[in-house]
């Protein structure tokens, strides 16, 4: 058989990952074999993707004490308030974190092509995709998540239209960037403005939450728990990765053990000691001793390959089925076991490490998408929004799909996807951009010019055309049933082929312009 390649007519890839003797297997296999490592990088993607969660969490269930003075009484309250407003951590902590792969790759991309005057494709490619994988299959999947018959609806629609606004505006600036202002090519202030939108994005999300007049839409909000996550899902185990929602343990937090707040993530007390000194001692031993049992047990429920419940399941076959899904993610629990337990610091270590374990799959990913471009002749912006834009977009799917499954509303499983899309835009293509863009500034007083812009200004004219369908599905569900997610099995369903559809639709016309068929 004829290699892809060779009818191509094309000369032999003679870049390799590991070691320089790839180059002589044969051009199929290699493409075969980077594909499947491919493929393994996207399920250590979401095997983080738990723990990231489990992380941010905790980051959001965070309160400070605040002393108030009776006017009438002239008595000290003491209340505890979250630290972080609802709205800003769906924006920030959520969407930017499960944004976070593509954001690496793009920027890892632009880094790689410092002093290169043209911007490689590689991460806009992505970014875009990822934006169609976060409204047409995600919808898809949060829609049908709930519960028969149960419905879960966006209970703050001002904040919802905000953040719809800035997320339909960020490609729209794309898209003025691209073709209208400075055709093919992004100069130092666009990039500036670019990155500048995303804090724009988050005051007026804030001013929407807190409705500030002038600024804020005047939209009653609907009742919304106050906590981030129902509190029948507090306490939670951080050392599960594949599952997070099925065993329930104690924790402690490092810095709320001495709290005597109730509502402050779970906590083990310190007996009672008269010696102030002693106290704090002993109190440290006994954090230590806690948290370096938490995180040795890391390690032991990485290395189990059968859990207490598929002990209980009588098909071998089935048991077999998963042991062997549950070696495929060993690897990658044992690596990811080396992030500290998410109660220390209130999550914030815990959430930093699962960042950067991110941020080194995306590298490997990125060396990955070249070779496969290389030995395949396939161009790699095909591979960008098709591949890699599902891939990276995993753990924007696992968290979406986290949230409606345990949210009483669906509020933060849709801002995520509409925020997701945004920084997509304003932090995931304006950081590469704002660092190319300032280098070739300074080095050689040019602007950045942008391979196949045409094909990226057309996939952005695909995405708005259909992401108008999503959004008007969207709306009629909430006219006719009362909520976004969740209802009649059957019309759920329905719905989930449509967004699917849609999705289809933006990969093979996407793809087709780029292949010069279109």
């Amino acid at each position: 058989m004829v290699g892809f390649s060779s009818m191509l007519g094309r000369e032999k890839c003679e870049s390799y990952f590991i070691f320089s003797g790839e180059t002589a297997l044969g051009e199929n296999f290699r493409a075969f074999l980077y594909t499947l490592a491919l493929a393994y990088c996207f399920i250590g993607l979401s095997a983080i993707t738990g723990r990231f969660f489990l992380s941010m969490e905790n980051v959001v269930k965070h309160t400070r004490e605040v002393v108030e003075v009776d006017p009438i009484t002239q008595a000290e309250i003491i209340r505890h308030e979250k630290v972080w407003n609802y709205t800003i951590a769906d924006i920030s902590l959520l969407a930017f974190g499960t944004s976070f792969p593509q954001i690496s790759l793009a920027t890892i991309d632009a880094i790689q092509n410092m002093g290169n005057l043209y911007a490689g494709g590689l991460g806009p490619g992505t970014l875009i995709g990822s934006a169609a994988f976060d409204l047409f299959p995600i919808h898809a999947v949060c829609v049908v998540v709930p519960k028969a018959g149960e419905l879960k609806k966006i209970a703050d629609l001002g904040v919802w239209l905000v953040e719809l606004f800035w997320s339909f505006w960020a490609y729209f600036w794309l898209y003025i960037i691209l073709e209208v202002w400075t055709p093919n090519v992004v100069t130092l202030w666009e990039a500036l403005l670019t990155v500048l939108q995303y804090g724009l994005l988050l005051t007026h999300a804030y001013a929407q939450d807190k409705r500030w007049p002038y600024i804020s839409l005047p939209i009653a909000r609907d009742e919304r728990p106050e906590d981030w996550v129902p509190e029948v899902h507090e306490k939670v185990k951080c050392s599960e990765i594949s599952n997070v929602n099925k065993e329930i343990v104690d924790t402690v937090d490092i810095f709320s053990i001495h709290s005597e707040n109730p509502t402050d993530p779970k906590y083990e007390r310190v007996p009672q000691i008269d010696d102030v000194a002693e106290i704090s001692d002993k109190a440290e031993e006994k954090m230590l001793e806690h948290l370096l049992t938490i995180w040795g047990k890391q390690f032991v429920d990485a290395l189990r390959l059968e859990s207490p419940e598929s002990k209980k399941v009588n098909n071998v076959y089935l048991r077999m089925a998963q042991v062997f899904w549950q070696l495929l993610f060993l690897p990658w629990r044992f690596l990811f076991a080396f992030v500290p337990p998410c109660h220390i610091a209130h999550g914030w270590i815990s959430f930093v490490c699962s960042l950067l374990f991110i941020s080194g799959i995306a590298y490997i990913v990125t060396k990955l998408t070249d070779l496969i471009s290389c030995v395949t002749g396939i161009n790699a912006y095909v591979i960008a929004f098709t591949a890699l834009a599902s891939g990276t977009s995993w753990p924007d799917l696992v968290a979406s799909k986290i949230a409606a499954e345990r949210q009483k509303t669906a509020d933060s499983a849709i801002a995520n996807i509409t925020c997701s899309n945004s920084v997509n835009i304003y932090v995931g293509i304006g950081v590469p951009w704002l660092i190319d863009t300032l280098y070739n500034f300074i080095a050689y007083r040019e602007p950045l010019r942008i391979q196949n812009a045409g094909g990226l200004s057309f996939s952005l004219v695909v995405f708005f055309s259909t992401s108008v369908g999503c959004i008007l599905v969207l709306v009629l569900r909430r006219l006719i049933f009362g909520a976004e997610l969740g209802g009649p099995r059957l019309w759920a369903w329905i719905t989930f082929a449509f967004f699917m559809l849609l999705w289809i639709i933006f990969v093979v016309l996407s793809s087709l312009k780029v292949s010069g068929f279109i």
